[in-house]
């Protein structure tokens, strides 16, 4: 009778692991859930835009196009890019515009034709403002930040 009873307790007290368990890696995959969710709705917010300008007699004038300005914005021919320039003077991976430590940089990805901020050519990341141009290829970009 004694090896009934102490089997009774060994399942009991397997039941509770298994139950704690459980809820451990409950709360773990939810504490997951809640990060990945931030995350995702962080990246739908926007944060400013890129407004397309086109040279016209030395002028920029806006083209009426608008893009929006993401934590990471990739820019370039590929059809992988979050802005999609359709230039041959682009590379396909021109150029990433990223949010870091609360200041925006923008860096040339390696392109053939090289990135302009402001007329001039970005060697290194550098760190850009609202109104800032950027210049990729024949096309031009105005930052305006939130």
């Amino acid at each position: 009778m004694e090896i009934d009873v102490v089997l009774f307790l060994l399942r009991i007290v397997s039941g509770a692991l298994l139950i704690a368990f459980l809820g451990v890696l409950f709360f773990v995959l939810m504490r997951d859930y809640r990060s990945a969710t931030g995350q995702t709705q962080s990246y739908r917010r926007r944060f400013g835009r890129l407004v397309a300008l086109t040279n016209i007699e030395g002028n920029l004038l806006e083209t009426g196009q608008t893009y929006p300005l993401m934590p990471l914005t990739s820019l370039g021919r590929s059809p992988t890019n979050t802005i999609v320039i359709n230039d041959d003077f682009a590379s396909s991976e021109h150029a990433t515009i990223a949010l870091r430590n609360n200041q925006w940089w923008l860096e040339d990805r390696n392109s053939r034709n090289g990135t302009l901020l402001n007329g001039d050519k970005t060697e290194a990341p550098v760190i850009i403002t609202q109104g800032d141009v950027i210049g990729i290829g024949n096309l031009s970009f105005r930052i305006e930040l939130e």
